[in-house]
Order: C-alpha cells, then structure tokens, then sequence
C-alpha cells in the first residue's frame, strides 16, 4: 500500500519550486557515467574541485562537536579539500518537519536506524545510494553483513538508504564500587543470559543505611527483544507477533525483575537510568548502549568525579547474539551538490575514518578486526576496561523493522506498567497488548496513520 502524507506533497511541491528557480536537476542524480575506480574503503575523487558548503543535521541521535569534527569534517577535508561541512544547529526537540517547513533541507542527515528512516521515507527526502554507489566504485562488501541486510530491510526491494557510521551495540556496565560494599564477586568475563544476569542482580537490590540500592534494571521489552529474531509485526501475515512465546519469556522476566523486594521506587518507578547509575550511584548493573554511557562517562571524568566500574559482555538468550541500532547517515534526495555529499558519506567507510570510530568508542560499520583491537584507544575513561568484552557476542541484524515500531513500543511499555504497578499476569497483559497492536495497525492499513 502506497501511503503519501501531507509531508511528502509538502516536499514534492517544494522541490518543483527549486526547480523552476534553477535550483537543481529535476531528478537529482548525475548522468551515468561509467564507474570509475575507487580508492581503498571510499569513493573515487570528486569530479569537480569547485568549492562547495554540505550540510548536516542529525536527528536522534548524539554526536558531538568534537565526534563531528572528529569523525566527519577532518576526514573529508584531508580527502576532498574542496568540500566545506556545515552544521545545521536546531533544539533537542525540533522534529524533520518543524525543520523542512522553515525551508532548510540538509544535504545529509545523521540518525539512527529505525523509526527514523521511515520518517524521511515518508516526507520524500531520502536519496537511494546503488547508483552513486555503482558511479563512484565504492565497494558496500566492506560492510558488516548484519548492517548490510538490516539498512536494506527498510525498502521492499532492498535498495541502500544510508550509510552507517558505526553499529552501537548493547554491552553490560556495573558498579565496582556497589559489588565491593556488598562482597559481592565481580561478573564474568564470559557471556551470560538475561536469567543469569537478573539473578546476579537479584543478590546487588538491598537497602543499606537509608538508601535502595538496585541491582540491574534490564530494561523495558524492547530493550530484550533485541537479543532475539522477533519483529513488532509478522512480515508473512501483517499481524502482531505477541503470541509469540518468545514475548511471554520475555515478560516472565520482566516479571521477576519487578517481583524482587526494593526494585519499585518509592515513586512507582520501574526502571532506572543512566542518572541512576553515574550520580547516584546505586545501580549496580545496567545493559545498555555504548553510545548511551561512554560519551557521558568521559565527561564525568572530565569533571574530575571518579566512578569505579567496567563492562562485560552483553546479556543473550543463550546463542551469544547482541542486538544494536545502526548510527548512520542519509544523504537528501534534495541536496543541490548530489555527488559531493555522496563522497562524504562514502568516506566514512574508509578504513582511515572507521579506524577513528573505533579509537573513539564507537564499534565499526566495516569488516576489519583489526580496528576493534583499537576500540576506544583515543577515549581517556576507557582506558584499562575490558573493551575486549565488546566483542564477545556476535552481532545480529536488525529485527524486520515496521513503520509502527514506535507506537506498538509504547504498547509493550504500558503492558510492562501494569504487569509491575497493577498486578496483572502476563497472559493477560500480553492478550490486551495483541489486540491493541492489532488494532493500530488495521487502522493504519485504512487510512495510513
């Protein structure tokens, strides 16, 4: 089913606009040209040398100042001196269509996998990469296979819609400091279940001298359903997979996490954030992202205030898999200068540029072990962890994504609240759930929203 909002005529509109004010090509690609050899890991050299401003926006995800120069504006620099980047700087809360309706379309978009791709999908704007890909010779077998299929499950004919940056994986954290004041034994260095990580925290939730300390918080389900090869909605009937007995052992956990005396704030709180772990300092274990943790970690350190903790591998269902979110970029199909943003982001997958990922703490796009032995080596705070643990598990794609993951994530959290707050078992939480997910996206098959 064909589903045009109000966004894609906005953007359609707006392009024919551009287009008779000499704004552009009216089909925004370059004529075919054979392709031309390419450096190791990127794209061949620019065509033009003319000078030329990119821009770039990111949405959704975090990326510094210091990471953007790092990672983006040095490299392409030091490859095509001609091309000059250009942030697009808008508040934390300024959505792609607050954006485009002030009339700003950046020529590159950075974001995360998920949701977002069918944002952009759906206002009009994103560029599909094969032919730029094939014009410029860049070699996509460099990519980790598990990115690869994940960016092309968006597309029903599997088309390349973005370059990834990095693949920002689950990994484990815990509290030295919290094992110690309880004697409790630090976790192992080899891979551990969900079971057996709830377990180890189940001995870590204990009150002590006025203050609740919380041994793990695993999450909400989405946070597991990571672990596992199970999507939102059946790609073979369109219907909600809550009747999946995978989802039943996933709120079985959930269950028991909440079932243990002392993990429900005092304020009927049922998970625990990063606050929870860096300041306060009584979580104990925390499975979460390394893009969520290190960045704000490091500026911890760099307040001066110390915290004694390390990381472990990730928790699986016993097949050693670790789920992640893809950081990566979009090139617009609006853009004014098509092929040379194309060369930026075709140049994050040089070796050069993804050797600076990894030293900087972010876990390759590209087959290549011998960056992950620099994992991390350019990030002061860490320094002498057990980065090795990263790589522990082996990454799997992306679960098939839907258009509706957003709304039918805020289902399982609120059948994940009333399993903690009120009390409800999970077959039944899970039937309610079913039949909510079920209707949302009969609605949307009729009336596309």
């Amino acid at each position: 089913m064909v589903r045009i909002s109000k966004w894609t005529l906005f953007i359609l509109i707006l392009a024919v606009a551009l287009a008779g004010c000499g704004g552009g090509n009216s089909n925004n690609t370059a004529p075919p040209t054979e392709p031309q050899p390419a450096a190791e890991g990127g794209a061949a050299e620019s065509e033009s040398q003319e000078p030329v401003t990119i821009t770039f926006w990111n949405y959704g995800n975090t990326i510094t100042d210091t990471e953007f120069n790092k990672l983006i504006v040095e490299p392409t620099k030091a490859k095509y001196p001609h091309i000059t980047l250009e942030r697009i700087k808008t508040d934390s809360d300024t959505t792609p269509e607050d954006l485009l309706s002030t009339g700003q379309i950046p020529d590159i978009i950075y974001t995360s996998s998920g949701p977002s791709y069918y944002r952009f999908l759906d206002l009009g704007v994103v560029q599909e990469l094969d032919e730029l890909i094939e014009k410029h010779g860049v070699d996509i077998d460099r990519i980790k296979p598990a990115i690869l299929d994940s960016i092309r499950s968006f597309t029903p004919d599997g088309k390349l819609i973005a370059v990834p940056l990095s693949f920002n994986l689950f990994i484990t954290y815990y509290n030295k400091e919290i094992f110690d004041k309880f004697n409790v034994p630090y976790p192992s260095d080899e891979p551990q279940t969900w079971e057996e990580w709830l377990e180890l925290g189940r001995r870590l939730t204990v009150q002590d001298s006025g203050v609740q300390y919380i041994g793990i918080d695993l999450g909400g389900p989405g946070s597991l359903v990571r672990s596992l090869d199970l999507p939102n909605v059946d790609p073979a009937t369109g219907r909600s997979t809550l009747a999946d007995p995978q989802w039943t052992n996933i709120f079985d956990l959930l269950k028991s996490q909440y079932e243990i005396p002392g993990f429900i704030g005092e304020n009927q709180e049922i998970g625990y954030d990063r606050v929870t772990f860096m300041q306060d300092r009584r979580l104990a274990i925390r499975p979460a992202f390394l893009a969520n943790m290190v960045g704000p970690l490091e500026e911890l350190r760099q307040e001066g205030i110390e915290l004694d903790w390390d990381i472990a591998p990730a928790p699986s269902f016993g097949d050693n898999k670790v789920g992640g979110s893809i950081h990566s970029v979009i090139l617009s199909n609006q853009s004014k200068h098509l092929d040379d943003a194309f060369l930026v982001i075709a140049n994050i997958l040089s070796d050069e540029t993804q050797r600076l990922v990894s030293r900087n703490g972010r876990v390759p796009a590209i087959i290549n072990p011998e960056l992950e032995q620099e994992f991390g080596a350019d990030i002061e705070v860490l320094k002498g962890k057990k980065v090795e643990n990263v790589f522990k598990l082996e990454a799997k794609p992306n679960n098939p994504p839907h258009v509706l993951d957003n709304q039918l994530g805020d289902v399982l959290g609120k059948a994940a609240e009333e399993i903690a707050l009120q009390g409800k078992d999970v077959n039944s939480a899970l039937r309610t759930a079913e039949e909510e997910s079920n209707r949302i996206i009969e609605t949307w098959e009729k009336t596309g929203s």
